[in-house]
């Protein structure tokens, strides 16, 4: 990701203008999330998981000055970018964020850094953003994600495909910024391994009928079915459809269908798709899930706890800097997220604070093993699923 000086804009000036004579009285973080389109299920776990992190850090009551931080939601959908600045403008603007966790989908984090959080200087962290086009977007500095690369994705889906022994795929995608960059790894990445792609066809995300673009799929045929979409959108529908025509018997599932409201809807019919998402095996992710539950929600939702990540990081970043900042506190989230140091693990926030005021170096590794290994990059595992019993059950981690 190519990094360019920092700027010093009006977001910038307005963070800084929250601090009078140096103390830190309010720090505000917006969350903006695809809370409706084509993937509105993942976004509830995801907020609660920002959420849970600033609370933790509250009730330490260890943050900088003693100040006190609060969060703003707002709907930056997952496919109309138009609203998606619309939302970034009204948190940076009217509500004065001091840094921003979304957005969720790659189409709408790239609409906001593009034209909200660049021109504001505004430090931007996606729990989920995937898109390989995101890595060479000029970004000021300003951008991190927490999710890998789809380019890394496409490869893995390669290697499962192989290793199944399936030769020939259909692939399908939402025609958007996530799936076309998918969709473009996958056949990359599968043709160079000798597969065959038979055919590779968008489809929208909201049809009340997909019979046209899943007979051409028919027709091309394959060993198996791909679908590079969104579980409550035109993933869905390609699905519904599929099964109705039963053109396809076996399915493969990336990140974007991984949700509850899929195998809920189809799991008995989806018996034995494999899937795949970001995620990471250990501690971090089981203590996740063991808080996420106590705290009323999902935390095994996709995405949930990189979520609970990116505003663990950004605060730490804030702490650590002394300042609300922008221009300040981007300095140290590299630092915050990446060895050397004490791990930091998942409701481990307070020692972290403790750890920065008596000089330690941390090495936050959290819910997700964060690991940025290149600027604003993450580099990220993977889980690999299967349905099982009519539910999404883990096979292994990658």
């Amino acid at each position: 990701m190519k990094k360019l000086l920092l700027a010093t804009t009006a977001a910038a000036l307005t963070a800084t203008g929250a601090i009078a004579g140096g103390h830190i009285s309010e720090v505000k973080i917006g969350i903006a999330l695809g809370f409706t389109g084509p993937l509105d299920s993942l976004a509830p776990p995801m907020e609660n998981g920002a959420k849970m992190a600033i609370d933790e850090i509250n009730e330490s009551g260890l943050f900088v000055d003693g100040a006190t931080i609060s969060s703003v939601s707002g709907d930056s959908t997952c496919v109309d970018a138009a609203a998606a600045v619309t939302t970034a403008e009204r948190l940076i603007t009217a509500e004065g964020i001091n840094g921003l966790v979304g957005a969720m989908c790659s189409g709408a984090t790239g609409a906001i850094l593009t034209n909200v959080s660049i021109p504001n200087g505004m430090v931007q962290i996606s729990p989920s953003a995937t898109s390989p086009g995101l890595t060479t977007l000029e970004d000021n500095g300003l951008f991190y994600r927490f999710a890998p690369s789809d380019a890394r994705q496409g490869e893995l889906i390669s290697e499962i495909l192989n290793e199944k022994g399936i030769g020939s795929i259909a692939l399908t995608y939402d025609n958007s910024d996530y799936g076309k960059g998918l969709a473009d790894a996958i056949q990359s990445a599968f043709e160079a391994s000798g597969g065959t792609v038979t055919l590779s066809a968008a489809h929208e995300s909201a049809k009340a009928d997909y019979s046209a673009e899943v007979g051409a799929l028919a027709s091309a045929g394959g060993d198996m079915l791909v679908v590079a979409g969104y579980a409550d959108g035109g993933g869905a529908g390609i699905i519904q459809s599929t099964l109705d025509s039963g053109a396809f018997d076996a399915f493969f599932l990336p990140d974007g269908m991984i949700s509850d409201t899929l195998s809920d809807a189809f799991g008995a019919d989806l018996e034995g798709a494999i899937g795949t998402r970001p995620a990471a095996a250990g501690p971090g992710r089981d203590k996740f899930g063991e808080m996420a539950e106590a705290a009323g929600f999902d935390g095994n939702s996709s995405f949930a706890g990189e979520a609970y990540d990116a505003a663990a990081v950004m605060l730490l970043a804030m702490h650590k800097a002394s300042s609300i900042d922008p221009a300040d506190y981007n300095g140290e989230i590299l630092g915050i997220a990446n060895a050397p140091g004490e791990t930091i693990g998942v409701g481990e926030l307070a020692r972290a604070i403790e750890l920065i005021n008596e000089g330690v170096e941390i090495n936050y590794e959290g819910a997700s093993s964060v690991e940025l290994i290149g600027p604003g990059e993450a580099g990220g595992r993977y889980e690999e699923l299967m349905i099982e019993g009519g539910d999404f059950k883990t096979v292994t981690f990658r």
